[in-house]
């Protein structure tokens, strides 16, 4: 906007020769900053440009959202061919370290605070809506680099004091941040234009269960902070509660049909989220999982999920084994079936069963996957057309039973209006797994509780319970490195040491021969654990695997270039700890 009335003010200097009235008055069919904030209709279009950037979904065209592996692969659900590697080096530079939206924000609240011709409710709406942006734009930077400035104003280019002041502690931050979700949640609308494609009051308060839980657990596990712990998860538990009692949604579809629905209008799980239509917003997410060969889930992932009399494979009579992909998905949990593919797609089977592209595992998710349009233009490429959900009920409910669970106060009534709803939920033909109970603080089904015996035995049985139901209900949609890292886990996406996760399906090589008379194999370059049959290695060299060998990965290393600007004009930014040397 600056740029725009710069340039008014050079052109009526160049043109000076037409009079004093022309200078001093600007064109009627220009807007500035000054004629700019006039309206309700301004400010919501204004809004409109943090929309793409907080609310990503799928993406569009072929960038990405936080979905699949192209989203946030680095981490345990997935087996690659090239595992990701924790960050080594600090970089000459990165876009992640900006204050823009922070600035967009500020300068948002700034002007709105002038608009004497709104009405009180629609000005702290709007309030709302700008607090709500810059807490999402700080939760960004706190997330990645820990303590960073606090700015409540937009600043001007002449402030250097204030630009190029220190870091703010992390805790100062998240202080101000949670009171800007308060202030949204309190004053943003419950409805504001169509239905799940705006900001509402529930929108600001499922992100705010959401932050809350990040930094509540992450200063459980990192900061030491109990009395900022107990503040952070307390409000995370007091939003998602607003949210599951009072906002109105519900499950009124499966699980898979909030995820690959070309319309998500009338699913009542949906709290925000973003429209595609064919010629207008289209993205590649389905491509994926579709005719692109995919980063396929891990063996790891799959033995996750629980059988379906609410027992871990490690326990459960019903388990069948993982030698056939109809071993692994009976008697499971039914999101096991509706996340990952019916047949396994090892390397090279393109064409065997069907014209889908393989998978690094030979496990394939079709979590994202509408078949219906599979083969229809909109099925390949950037195309795609099925809307994403952005934030839903589901997700809430997880953060609801997670926060209970870390402030020890987890109850069985806290575990029917959230884990055992999602649990219930409608499922087709399939039985819903029995309720989850708490018995002696453990975790228990009809009555007898149990202990998983692939629990870390650092966490304690019922977290794990509740880790678990979260790593379930939110597979591949992002959510996974950040918690293993705000639980200060990131050993377990370590290859070397939890080879799981670089093993995919169990094959047998016998049963992969072509019968068109070629006399080779469906199979391409595959490495199992024996020589004829075995669980597949999607990574078979040993300097590829990922190691987890230094605490300084749980926080990304402030980018060269800034430390230097702050030098080059006699201020100090400070590089995060551990990365310092």
């Amino acid at each position: 906007m600056k740029i725009k009335i710069l340039t008014l003010v050079l052109a009526a200097i160049m043109v000076g020769g037409c009079g004093k009235d022309f200078l001093t008055r600007m064109p009627l069919d220009q807007l500035t900053d000054e004629t700019y904030w006039s309206s309700e209709e301004n400010v919501r279009a204004f809004a409109y440009r943090f929309y793409p950037v907080f609310f990503t979904g799928y993406g569009s065209g072929f960038s990405y959202g936080p979905y699949t592996y192209l989203g946030q692969g680095l981490n345990d659900d997935f087996s690659p061919e090239t595992p990701g590697q924790f960050a080594k080096q600090i970089p000459t530079t990165s876009s992640n370290w900006s204050f823009v939206r922070v600035r967009d924000a500020n300068l948002m609240l700034a002007r709105v605070e002038k608009m004497e011709m709104l009405q009180p409710e629609a000005k702290n709406h709007w309030r709302g809506v700008a607090r709500l942006f810059r807490a999402m734009a700080y939760y960004s930077l706190v997330n990645d680099y820990g303590d960073v400035q606090w700015y409540d104003r937009p600043l001007d280019i002449v402030e250097e004091s204030e630009l190029f002041k220190p870091r703010d502690a992390r805790t100062v931050v998240m202080d101000h941040l949670q009171e800007d979700l308060e202030f949204a949640a309190a004053n943003i609308r419950e409805l504001d234009g169509a239905k799940g494609l705006n900001v509402t009051k529930w929108v600001a308060l499922a992100y705010m269960s959401r932050i809350m839980l990040f930094e509540g657990t992450w200063q459980k596990y990192h900061g030491g902070n109990a009395d900022k712990s107990k503040k952070y998860l307390e409000a995370a538990k007091w939003a998602a509660n607003e949210v599951i009692t009072k906002g109105g949604f519900s499950f009124s579809h499966n699980y898979r049909e909030s995820f690959n629905a070309l319309d998500l209008a009338s699913n009542k799980e949906i709290i925000m989220y973003r429209s595609y239509v064919t010629g207008l917003l289209t993205h590649s997410t389905m491509s994926y999982v579709n005719t692109d060969p995919q980063v396929g889930p891990s063996k790891d992932l799959v033995e996750t999920y629980l059988c379906n009399d609410g027992l871990p494979i490690g326990l459960s009579p019903l388990y069948q084994g993982d030698t056939t992909m109809a071993a692994v998905l009976t008697d499971r949990d039914p999101r096991l079936r509706h996340t990952v593919a019916p047949a396994l797609r090892p390397t090279g089977s393109k064409g065997r069963f069907n014209n889908y592209a393989p998978s690094s595992s030979g496990y394939a998710h079709h979590k994202f996957l509408n078949e219906s349009v599979a083969a229809l233009p909109s099925g390949g490429g950037s195309l795609n057309e099925t809307d994403a959900p952005v934030i839903r009920l589901g997700e809430v409910m997880v953060n609801y039973a997670e926060a209970c669970a870390e402030l020890g106060t987890l109850s069985q009534p806290d575990l029917d209006k959230s884990i055992n709803k999602l649990r219930s939920r409608p499922v087709g033909n399939e039985e819903p797994l029995p309720p989850l109970e708490v018995l002696g603080g453990n975790p228990a089904v009809n009555g007898v509780a149990y202990d998983d015996p692939a629990r870390d035995p650092q966490v304690p049985a019922m977290i794990w319970e509740i880790r678990r139901e979260r790593r379930v209900e939110l597979s591949f949609e992002g959510f996974r490195l950040d918690d293993l890292r705000r639980w200060k886990k990131l050993a377990y996406a370590d290859t070397r040491n939890r080879p799981n996760i670089n093993r995919g399906a169990w094959i047998r090589r016998a049963d992969w021969v072509r019968t068109d008379g070629s006399g080779g194999s469906w199979l391409v370059n595959i490495h199992l654990t024996g020589p004829d049959e075995g669980y597949i290695i999607p990574s078979n060299s040993p300097a590829a695997d990922r190691i987890f060998d230094n605490e300084r990965v749980y926080l990304t290393p402030i980018p060269a270039d800034q430390i230097k600007i702050f030098s080059d004009r006699g201020f100090v930014l400070s590089q995060n700890p551990l990365w310092q040397n």
